[in-house]
């Protein structure tokens, strides 16, 4: 595998040293990094984003892939999903018009977990109160993620999915003094986030024939899309989301595996002109690929990362995908997921672990 657009560049130098460089009683060698980036920042919410692109090898792609693919790694990002950047974007906006303030607002939000994570992180920055409404089904390690950034959590029927945490949300606020719901259903500084970020760091990469994203809120694929659009109109964008919850392509919204996509109704700020075409992936098969990932390629993430390099392979195997340039969001570290379905091979395995006998 190939990074794209490297943060830094090493290279072994002969240092002058005795044994031509070499720390003759460790047997180390030094060598010579030199980094491309800012040692020292001031701020913990500056280290969002500039995420490396990925190619991926033909163990993952298989043998039938036509193009290349690249994985946009937001997995990488300082809590470990793409919405750090819509959490920092959306609090800092609304600063800037005067709608919140650091102590005296309470903000509350709908999340299925790696938003609620993201603003809780903002939050815990900036010295905000945070409540947050999800769906029962998401993973504990998202709550208690969200508990340790001292964020409240209220949990509603996962039967309700997102459209019950939102209504629950939105009660709260009507009954919290001074408190604001960012709303990032509906919030315009989810794309623009994108629009500014994330696709100026895939187009100032590479040259991108296709952009690939699984829709939550529809922020990623709207911001980026709209961006990598406005370079090259001739990228193919493609929306992914549950097979079993097909709603963008007119389908009735059902429960599904893929936590962060499929939210069951068709998001405010999703620009449906946008993409090209959706690919509609099962949660098995999203499942299958995140662990393909994780075990042959030593890529950690999620479920919709599953899904979304699942689509991408689908369009790569295609013959006017050849010798194309793929790009395929990798939305969130795979440690979210220890609980999940993902995980649950491992999961038993490690709870039915028992230690050896050393025989002393």
């Amino acid at each position: 595998m190939a990074f794209v657009g490297s943060l830094c560049s090493v290279r072994r130098t002969d240092l002058g040293l005795e044994d031509g460089g070499r720390c003759v009683r460790s047997g180390w060698t030094r060598r010579d990094v030199r980094v491309k980036m800012d040692v020292h920042i001031g701020d913990v919410l500056d280290i969002i984003g500039n995420t490396p692109l990925l190619e991926l090898d033909e163990i993952i792609t298989g043998s039938e892939c036509k193009a290349k693919i690249y994985a946009k790694m937001e997995s990488m990002e300082p809590c470990s999903s793409v919405k750090d950047r819509i959490g920092k974007s959306m609090i800092v906006e609304a600063e800037k018009a005067g709608e919140i303030s650091p102590g005296m607002t309470t903000l509350v939000e709908p999340t299925s977990g790696n938003t609620g994570i993201a603003l809780a992180f903002v939050a815990a920055a900036k010295g905000y109160d945070l409540i947050l409404t999800m769906p029962e089904s998401m993973s504990i390690e998202r709550r208690m993620v969200l508990l340790a950034f001292g964020a409240k959590v209220v949990l509603t029927p996962a039967a309700k999915g997102m459209k019950g945490a939102l209504k629950k949300a939105e009660e709260i606020c009507k009954s919290t003094k001074n408190s604001f719901m960012l709303q990032q259903f509906a919030n315009p500084n989810n794309p623009k986030v994108h629009f500014e970020t994330t696709g100026p760091e895939i187009a100032n990469s590479l040259h991108c024939d296709v952009f690939v994203s699984g829709v939550g809120t529809g922020g990623t694929i709207t911001g980026a899309g709209k961006y990598l659009k406005s370079v090259n109109p001739d990228v193919r964008i493609v929306a992914v989301e549950p097979k079993e919850s097909p709603v963008l392509t007119g389908g009735m919204p059902g429960p599904h595996k893929i936590q962060g996509i499929g939210a069951g109704f068709v998001p405010p700020i999703l620009d449906t002109t946008i993409y090209d075409e959706v690919i509609p992936v099962s949660s098995e098969d999203a499942i299958e690929m995140a662990r393909k990932l994780s075990e042959e390629g030593g890529i950690f993430c999620g479920i919709s990362s599953g899904a979304a390099v699942h689509a991408a392979i689908q369009v790569g195997n295609r013959d006017q995908s050849a010798g194309k340039n793929i790009v395929a969001i990798i939305p969130s570290f795979g440690e979210r997921y220890l609980s999940s379905a993902l995980l649950e091979k491992q999961r038993n395995l490690a709870y039915d672990m028992k230690a050896v006998d050393l025989g002393d």
